[in-house]
């Protein structure tokens, strides 16, 4: 995500091919790149970094056809709609959708963290993306919030980190073009409410895992 936001919200960060260990870049132009789910992009700085066995040689229509995509396999609308991005948004207009989606992360995890029981593991800052987790006041965990706040409509899924760390469960907000700050104050109403609801029934016991989300 952050090959689509970065160049256009942190222009002076050095991420990308100006450091010298970079040898390729990859990034998903269904998410920040504003496109439907389907398609994403890989830049080897050059060539020679490409690995060959990732390459494929088809003989097609009598000749040799190298190839590292998946061949014959995927329609080309995705391509098509990021290309038009490009065209109509340009540098300019990615930067003003990326900055009004990163105000509305900073203002949505600001108001998460003064609701009390959640402490912010990041603030959308760096991308619109940020993760927070409930702290020693809370009767509930982030399962039940995001069990809670699906019953008002909201997917905030909710995961423990990876081996060594999943002693630790969070909550993530991805916050893209579309989310606007009158929805980032629904949802924190309803985190309210969720929290209402579970500080009524103090016997409640936390869920120790969520029920996952289907794809």
């Amino acid at each position: 995500s952050g090959g689509f936001v970065a160049p256009f919200l942190q222009p002076d960060l050095e991420w990308d091919f100006r450091l010298p260990l970079v040898k390729s870049i990859n990034t998903s132009g269904h998410k920040f790149g504003l496109v439907y789910p389907g398609v994403g992009w890989i830049i080897w700085r050059e060539k020679a970094e490409l690995p060959e066995e990732l390459i494929f040689h088809c003989n097609y229509l009598g000749g040799d056809l190298p190839n590292f995509a998946l061949n014959f396999s995927r329609p080309g609308n995705q391509v098509v709609a990021q290309y038009y991005n490009f065209l109509r948004l340009g540098h300019e207009g990615y930067r003003e959708i990326h900055q009004t989606s990163q105000d509305v992360a900073l203002h949505l995890s600001s108001g998460i963290a003064k609701l009390g029981p959640f402490d912010l593991i990041s603030d959308g800052s760096d991308i619109p993306v940020f993760a927070f987790t409930t702290n020693e006041t809370a009767n509930f965990s982030v399962f039940d919030i995001s069990n809670k706040v699906r019953e008002r409509g909201w997917l905030v899924p909710a995961y423990t980190f990876p081996k060594n760390r999943d002693d630790l469960a969070v909550l993530r907000c991805v916050c893209k073009e579309g989310f606007t700050r009158d929805m980032a104050e629904m949802l924190l109403g309803d985190l309210q409410h969720a929290i209402d609801y579970f500080t009524s029934h103090p016997q409640h016991t936390p869920q120790t895992k969520g029920s996952g989300f289907h794809h």
